[in-house]
């Protein structure tokens, strides 16, 4: 395998395989835990994030990488990934963290499968655990920032929702981590940034909201909602029941004012198998 300047070999421990995927900020490897070999361990797997060669030499890069891990260790959710440690090799200066490996497909490859959208009786399970998983973590104080399909696996044991390199603590006073401008690095994904985010405007849960609704859109309607126009009226998408339209709609609002619901109710919405007497406009 060819890594370019990183060793193959980390922390004498971790040996790195293939690339899995690489985002705005790192890539991820799979690694074999060679601890664990020696130890019987039957399944030594792991993914190993560390940064892209790009963003190496920055000097608060690896702060970046270290928020995330400690962001995402917070979450102990079932479609949530599970974070395991943060290491530095000291060998090569490269700091990097390890986590579940999963095993799956990412939503991105699964819509290319799909170009009507999924059809309603395996679209609805996923997105519950994935408003499942987004619920509780913003129950918890933390904003994933990148939702997004490349950033969703769905797998023999459901859907892990990861990569919260763009992520941030609601309240950042209490998270005791140090701020950093995530914006400079333009990592945005523009087909599921809330427009406040492409604007310059902080990361809420509002955004993360919007970015959710338009991965639930896709799957439900086969391609990207993308150039929407001022003013221009949004189909319901061809595979959602038209009893959660409005509430998908509202979390589709441009204007994140007019997102008056959350993640949780959304969910509540998605999963209701009776037509409600209330709604969203």
């Amino acid at each position: 395998m060819n890594t370019g300047s990183t060793p193959i070999l980390l922390v004498g421990r971790y040996h790195l395989e293939q690339v899995l995927g690489k985002g705005g900020m790192g890539v991820v490897y799979r690694a074999r835990d060679l601890l664990h070999e020696q130890f019987g361990e039957p399944c030594s797997g792991v993914a190993l994030k560390l940064l892209d060669e790009s963003l190496s030499t920055c000097p608060d890069a690896h702060v970046l990488l270290h928020s995330e891990f400690v962001l995402s260790r917070r979450l102990r959710h079932e479609h949530v990934v599970r974070m395991y440690s943060f290491e530095v090799d000291t060998s090569s200066q490269l700091a990097f963290f390890t986590m579940e490996l999963l095993h799956g497909m990412t939503l991105d490859r699964l819509l290319l499968e799909c170009p009507d959208g999924l059809p309603w009786g395996e679209l609805q399970p996923i997105a519950l655990q994935l408003l499942d998983a987004l619920a509780y973590a913003h129950q918890h104080k933390v904003l994933h920032g990148d939702i997004k399909p490349a950033n969703i696996m769905v797998g023999e044991e459901g859907v892990r929702l990861f990569d919260f390199g763009l992520g941030q603590c609601i309240a950042l006073t209490t998270a005791h981590l140090p701020s950093v401008s995530r914006s400079r690095l333009n990592a945005w994904t523009r087909a599921y940034a809330a427009p406040e985010l492409l604007a310059g405007g902080a990361l809420t849960p509002a955004a993360d909201l919007y970015g959710v609704a338009c991965v639930l859109y896709e799957l439900a309607q086969g391609n990207r909602l993308e150039n929407r126009q001022p003013g221009h009226r949004l189909p319901r998408p061809r595979q959602l029941p038209r009893r959660c339209w409005p509430a998908l709609h509202t979390a589709l609002a441009p204007d994140p004012q007019r997102r008056t619901l959350t993640v949780a109710e959304l969910r509540e919405v998605i999963g209701c198998k009776r037509p409600r007497w209330y709604g969203w406009a």
